[in-house]
Formats: C-alpha cells, structure tokens, sequence
C-alpha cells in the first residue's frame, strides 16, 4: 500500500497539462484540483479527471489497465444519476512532458471527460451561501429514494451486505486511526467499543436486510461534496467504482452518510428533512435500526478521507490544515453520536386545513423526529402512490371506519418501530376521537417515554381556504374537502381534562411554530445529533 502521493511521472503529466495548447479544444486556463485518489483539471468547457497511480488498500489504481477500466466503469456507473456530466473515457498519449490527446502512439494515461461546473453549484456550498434550501433537500430526498427503489438488487449468495462483509471497512478504519501520531487512544477506544458491540447487536438485523433485497448497487459516496446544483435541481455523481465491497451496500448504509455530512455541516434540520423525505417514499422506517452505527461509520470514513489528505505533503500547508480540521469535525460527530436520542411520541391534533402536516414537517426538523403522515401510510396500506385518489366518499373506501381503524393501528406498529431505534417521532393525523390518541399514549406508556399532543389551531375561514387551495391544485397526499371538514366538525371528540396538561398549542394562522418548537424543547431534552 502506498500514500496518497502521486508518482513523480505521473505529477510531471499533471503539470504538463496545464498547458491550454495540450486540448483539442479552445481553452484559456487550467485549473488542477487534486483529491487523495485523483486529479481533476479543470479547462472551461471540459473537466478531465486523471485517477492517481496509488494502492490506499481501500483503492488500487497502481496499473494503467486499472485505470483505464475504473475509468469506464466511473462512466457507467455515474451516468445513473449524472448522465448530464460524464461524456466519454479519453486517451492521454505522448510523453509525461508533451502530452497529447489520442492513441496514435499508445496510451500514456487515461482520463474521465466530463462537463465542467463551477464549484460554487457544489451543494455543499450552495447550502452555506443560502439559509433555506428546503427546496433542494426535498428533490434530494425524491431523488434518492427513487434510485435506491430501482438499484439492481444484490445477489443472495453474494458477500455484498453480510455482517462481515460490514465490518471490514469499518476495521480498516481504526486501523488507520491507530497509525495516527495526533490520535486520540481514549476516544478511539470508546468508539470502537461502540462500533464492536453494535455490529454484534445488528449482525441478524443485518442478515435481514439483506434477505428482504435492501442491499444494493448504490452510490457508495453520498456526501455534499459529490452533489451540485445543475439547471436548478441538485445532481448526484462521483459515485464509488473502484470497490464492489463498498457500492454494494445497504440502503440506509447510503442514505446515512449524506444524513451525517449535513449535520457535520451545521444542517441537522436539513438531516432530518432529508431522512423524511426519503422515508416517506420508500417506507423504510425498520432500517432506522442501523442509521446510527451507519452515521458513526460513515462520519469515520469522512474523517479517514481528511487524515490521508493531511498526510499528503504535496499539498499546500493551507489544504493540510483545512484537512485536519475536517478530520476533527468529523471526528466531534462521530463521538457525539455515541450518546443516544431521547425517543417521545408526539401526535398532531386538529381538523383538516388546520396546518397539521405544515407543522409536523416544520417541527421535525427543527428538534429532530422521524414524521409519520396518516394520508401517504393509509395509501400506502392499500397499494397506491402518495398523490392517487382513491375517489372515495365519505365514510368509504380507504375511510370507511374499519379502514381507519386498521391505519391508525399500522401508524402505531411504525412508530413503535421508530421509537424502538431511538428516535423520537410525530404522528401527523387528525387524531380527533379519543381512542386514536389513547392509542399512541399507551404506546409510549409502555416505552416510558414522553408523549405529547400538538394541538393546531386556525379559524374556520382559514381551513375552508386551505382547503380550497389544495383540492384545486391537487399536489397533496390528503383527500380532505369542504365535506371531509363538515363531517369532522359534526364527529370529533374533544380533548379531555386528562389531556390538556400534554398538550402543546400551535396557531399555524400566526405562525406560532417558533413558539411551539420552544415550548416542546422545554418539555423535551433531545439529542439532535
């Protein structure tokens, strides 16, 4: 295994490349940025991305022939999310000090062709420059969960996704840590600890994962740095195509490092936002189960990542820097993680137009819950899509009382789920009979955890015009309508003596979601992380 050093024929190319009269095409600077397995000259029009000459253990494109078939298979395999980037293999020729483009006189190295983007559309910065970004981790999340819905499916008697097949890379990273002069042993011990006993733990969890197809072909990379904006929508690329072992993974393996890597960034509520998205479409709440020990896994391979780039003396003083204080970072994570989440359930409470799901969404990522909504799991339950109509009538179809009945019983087998992996959750229903809140407050009875009641509120004008809205553009999962409201109002019971001193009051007509989040804050002590 060497370092991640270039050779110094290899580096002589690089430097040679840098010359505009090298390209087949009008360029006026060049630009190299290097990683610890690469380097990317950027031209203008063109990126061109030259794989370094170096064995990590992990990654091993010592041979012109590796490189040139990693080469390829980045093609293949990035043109799955990124077809827009990635244009074709090409070959360098001539000699590492007057290299040209072509194969008149056989391959000198080889290099990935890819559209350029400026490296202010990299999510990772598009995310600090703007507070919001709601938008963009919402297309994220659609974005993912459809590519994990349709990744091939491992083979069953392949190794991809067994407990030992795990453990290897998480053994190959304390290894490296343990090499480390700056290392700390006290912490490296602890989270190794944690990491042993959570393999053992999860070993038939993640025999049965693997079993029900959840091991895939995924991207193997998912952090912000390998995402961008491109017309407006974030694009994914840069996936991993040097290991089977490592893009054949576990969804939630996936998932988990990109939900890392935005609270590393200082988006938690971004984390959660995205982790609901993609639950929401994929109804995965059973692989919570692993988030955590993928979230620690994932955060020390960020870390290892920064460490080897540290120890690159080729780089500038600067980068080595801002590589150790990425390491730290990810490191914090890592460690902060270990602690756990405290798990609550918390149901909404109101009638339809009241702004129940607005502040359950709002509300979860801000303090940080995993969010059941009633309308996409009742849909889900009976084989349709989010956005269906089922076209039923009142008191019919998918809302006839024994079909209500059985999705406010799904509701709670979820969020026991949920609270199970530790995790706090909401429920965003109407929950306007007493037995469907009784329900859930025996739930977390029996867990001996926190329950409480959002109880939102808005005038009648203002849930009829909701209402109005909705129906006319047709983009919400609810069937509520004017009727659905009339009929609620005739029904619903109210709440109890016993159960006002649960409640948390949000009045979505004035915005009162600040003071909500304050309020359960108060009443609750999560671990965000």
């Amino acid at each position: 295994m060497t370092s991640g050093t270039a050779p110094p024929a290899q580096r002589q190319l690089v430097e040679a490349l840098k010359n505009p009269a090298c390209y087949p095409h009008p360029v006026d600077e060049v630009c190299v940025i290097e990683t610890h397995i690469s380097f990317v000259l950027l031209t203008g029009p063109f990126a061109y991305k030259i794989k370094k000459a170096v064995d990590l253990g992990f990654v091993d494109y010592t041979t012109l022939e590796k490189r040139r078939f990693y080469c390829n298979e980045e093609l293949r395999l990035n043109r799955r999310l990124a077809p827009q980037l990635y244009l074709e293999t090409v070959v360098i020729s001539g000699a590492p000090d007057s290299p040209r483009f072509g194969q008149d006189d056989g391959a000198l190295e080889y290099a990935v062709k890819m559209r350029q983007f400026s490296q202010q559309d990299l999510l990772d910065q598009v995310l600090a420059r703007n507070g919001q970004g709601e938008v963009q981790v919402d297309a994220l999340a659609a974005e993912l969960a459809g590519f994990h819905q349709c990744a091939p499916i491992a083979d069953a008697q392949s190794p991809w996704g067994s407990p030992e097949c795990i453990r290897a890379p998480v053994d190959a990273n304390f290894a490296f840590f343990r090499e480390r002069p700056d290392a700390c042993p006290l912490r490296l011990a602890e989270l190794q600890r944690w990491s042993e006993a959570e393999l053992a733990r999860l070993e038939p969890v993640f025999r049965q994962r693997k079993a029900q197809g959840l091991v895939r072909e995924c991207h193997g990379d998912l952090h912000l740095g390998n995402m961008l904006l491109f017309d407006g929508q974030p694009l994914v690329f840069d996936c991993i195509e040097f290991s089977d072992e490592l893009r054949w993974i576990d969804v939630f393996n996936d998932l988990a490092f990109l939900t890392m890597d935005l609270a590393v960034h200082g988006r938690p509520d971004h984390a959660w936002r995205l982790l609901n998205g993609w639950l929401e479409i994929t109804g995965d709440y059973a692989g919570l189960e692993t988030w955590r020990f993928y979230e620690v896994y994932r955060a020390l391979v960020r870390a290892k990542v920064a460490g080897l780039r540290a120890q690159d003396t080729a780089l500038a003083a600067t980068e080595r820097e801002a590589a150790n204080a990425s390491q730290s970072a990810y490191l914090d994570f890592a460690t902060a993680a270990l602690q756990p989440r405290t798990p609550a359930v918390i149901v909404t409470h109101g009638f339809s137009g009241s702004g129940k799901s607005t502040a359950a969404r709002q509300l979860a990522a801000s303090f940080g819950a995993v969010c059941l909504r009633s309308d996409v799991e009742r849909k889900r339950l009976h084989g349709l899509p989010p956005l269906a109509r089922s076209g039923s009538a009142i008191g019919g179809g998918l809302y006839t009382t024994a079909a209500t009945t059985a999705t406010y019983e799904y509701l709670k087998t979820l969020a026991e789920t949920i609270v199970s992996a530790g995790c706090p959750v909401i429920v965003d229903a109407a929950f306007l009979l007493r037995w469907q809140r009784q329900l859930f407050r025996d739930l977390a009875q029996a867990k001996d955890i926190p329950f409480l009641i959002l109880d939102c509120q808005a005038p009648a004008s203002v849930l009829l015009q909701r209402l109005a809205v909705r129906v006319s553009h047709g983009y919400d999962a609810s069937e509520a309508n004017p009727a659905v409201l009339a009929q609620q109002l005739a029904n619903a019971d109210a709440l109890g003596e016993d159960e006002r001193g649960r409640v948390v009051v949000v009045d979505t007509a004035q915005d009162g979601i600040g003071k909500a989040l304050e309020e359960i804050g108060g009443r609750l002590q999560i671990n965000r992380v």
